[in-house]
């Protein structure tokens, strides 16, 4: 087969530029140290490169979702330790106003930093997290959700929860709506409450009240009749036909009343014909309970057993949104232990898909250094079998 001089020295030339471009690419990678500069490369690796990479990306968003939730559970969980403090010190006013040292000046000196107490509970009620989103407003962020007027303050948010991915397939709730919280809480011991006639003219108060046996309670409406100082009726105000339920007698020592399950603690001495009710427990928000103990407190008439009675069912009622806030407390804290978790899962695998992706894509200096020196030697060689192809011809021959 005849070859032609052209076709060999244009042979020669392709070999020198895939050597040079060989060295180039070596070059570049250990100029920016990565071992694939286009998929080209090493289609596989690229590809696995590229699931690795959006698999850390989620993981880095999944760490930024946690870091906020945790903020956020961590602020609410302050603004719940904060308004717990703030019922410690309503309870401890609302003793003070029932000493019957008291008088109805003083009282009311009581009841002006009750009102300040209450602004307080409503301004932790609209808490703001680091992003200026309300704690308590369950969807509806945006919105303030307590409004307070006088001695009412209403809810405006919904009964949603925020959640926020932690994890593929794990939601993790990153607040609580403040109609669960501070609404929504059973009055009463939270099965039943009482109330006093407002025609009573004894001095019974009843002090605490407790559910002795929870399958014989029905939930009905039941009233207490004192038939005198020392005996009483107990009727069923739901159907006022119905025969007496039970009788009993009542003596100031141990002030007991039991029936149905339900026992109500007296002290005092009852008068012919005073009533009690006990009824089924009903929602009531912090924010009326204490309202309705601003309003016994400035009420006047100097103390008593009705506004003692008034203020033991507030006091009832405090005592179930204590129970409710520690509640909320301790859900937060599971969440938050979650996250903690999710947050060392996460840190675990960052570092594996950076151990990944440097497998992948990093370059091995060591061996691209022996190589680009092997590539050089190779384009030495063909430059010095170029130079001498270019003198094989006939010309210099027959010289």
């Amino acid at each position: 087969m005849r070859i032609s001089t052209s076709w060999g020295q244009q042979q020669a030339v392709n070999s020198m530029l895939n050597r040079q471009y060989e060295l180039s690419q070596t070059q570049l990678a250990l100029g920016n140290g990565k071992a694939i500069q286009t998929p080209a490369d090493n289609p596989a690796a690229a590809a696995r490169a590229v699931d690795v990479s959006s698999a850390s990306a989620q993981n880095d968003q999944y760490t930024r979702n946690i870091q906020s939730a945790s903020n956020r559970l961590a602020t609410e969980e302050q603004s719940l330790s904060s308004a717990g403090d703030i019922l410690d010190r309503i309870r401890t006013l609302t003793l003070e106003g029932m000493n019957g040292t008291q008088t109805d000046e003083s009282r009311k000196s009581i009841a002006a930093e009750l009102r300040q107490n209450l602004s307080a509970l409503a301004s932790l009620a609209n808490t703001r997290d680091g992003q200026g989103e309300y704690i308590f407003a369950g969807s509806r962020t945006s919105t303030q959700p307590f409004t307070v007027s006088d001695l009412s303050v209403t809810y405006g948010g919904d009964q949603n929860q925020r959640m926020v991915a932690a994890a593929p397939g794990m939601q993790v709730a990153t607040g609580d709506d403040g109609d669960s919280v501070f609404m929504a809480i059973k009055g009463g011991n939270g099965t039943f409450t009482t109330s006093a006639g407002t025609t009573n003219t004894g001095t019974a108060v009843v002090q605490t009240t407790s559910v002795t046996d929870a399958s014989q309670w029905d939930g009905r409406t039941y009233g207490v009749t004192f038939t005198s100082p020392t005996t009483y009726e107990i009727h069923d105000l739901t159907d006022p036909a119905a025969p007496v339920v039970s009788t009993g007698t009542y003596t100031g020592d141990s002030g007991a009343i039991q029936f149905k399950g339900a026992q109500l603690n007296l002290t005092g001495t009852p008068a012919t014909g005073d009533t009690f009710t006990v009824a089924p427990s009903s929602n009531q928000d912090v924010f009326s309970s204490v309202g309705n103990i601003i309003t016994a407190l400035e009420a006047g008439g100097g103390g008593g057993a009705a506004m003692n009675n008034q203020l033991n069912a507030q006091l009832m009622n405090l005592d179930q949104v204590q129970g409710n806030f520690l509640n909320t407390r301790t859900q937060i804290g599971a969440r938050m232990n979650v996250l903690d978790q999710q947050t060392d899962i996460g840190s675990d695998a960052s570092l594996q898909y950076k151990s990944t992706l440097s497998d992948l894509t990093e370059l091995d200096y060591a061996s691209a250094t022996s190589k680009f020196a092997q590539q050089q030697s190779a384009l030495d060689v063909a430059q010095q079998a170029y130079v001498k192809m270019q003198n094989l011809s006939l010309f210099n021959y027959l010289k």
